[in-house]
């Protein structure tokens, strides 16, 4: 009768992981990774898409390993709740996407100006496109993300700080000072 294998210790490889032990990550990517593409699968549909989930969940886990806490859970249950999230957020950004060809785009357009819209409306819209592109260009990369995540993605504040792994009052208060940039600029 074979030997029977020893548990696996979810919390010592997080802990292991936070000390920077690529070994770890390794061993609980082997230990989980087709039951965690499993759940990214149930949520987003997608096999492709699912394993960039859990891509990119595994990075999350390796660079947020030293937040996890046993005291709050076990460690497996901290990597399950890693790539729901990572997947649910990826779900919840294909929801917002609204694709559009040359064709649609060139469509609408037209439309406008036959409803009334003047070229000029085109070209004030444009020259504004210009000045709000140069104006985000001279903010701080963390500033810019938060406002692009915030105003282009639709992100929450906290989805802002979980994407950026920032606290939700820095996220806040970098949003705050970035908008006030912007108006500053384009003011």
């Amino acid at each position: 009768m074979p030997a029977p294998t020893a548990t696996f210790d979810y919390d010592a490889a997080l802990r292991a992981c936070a000390r920077g032990d690529q070994q770890a990550l390794h061993g609980l990517y082997q230990q989980e990774s087709r039951y965690l593409l499993g759940v990214a699968l149930r949520i987003v549909r997608q096999r492709a898409l699912a394993e960039d989930v859990l891509h990119d969940a595994f990075l999350s886990i390796w660079r947020r390993a030293g937040s996890f806490d046993a005291t709050r859970g076990s460690g497996k249950g901290w990597i399950y709740v890693v790539v729901r999230h990572q997947a649910l957020n990826v779900a919840r950004a294909r929801t917002r996407e609204v694709g559009a060809d040359e064709d649609t785009v060139e469509a609408l357009l037209h439309e406008r100006q036959a409803e009334g819209g003047d070229s000029s409306d085109a070209y004030a819209l444009q020259a504004d496109m210009g000045r709000l592109h140069d104006c985000l260009g001279h903010l701080d990369e963390a500033k810019r993300n938060c406002i692009l995540y915030a105003y282009v993605d639709g992100c929450s504040h906290s989805e802002i700080a979980q994407r950026l792994s920032s606290p939700l009052g820095t996220i806040k208060a970098w949003v705050k000072r970035g908008l006030a940039s912007l108006r500053q600029c384009l003011g």
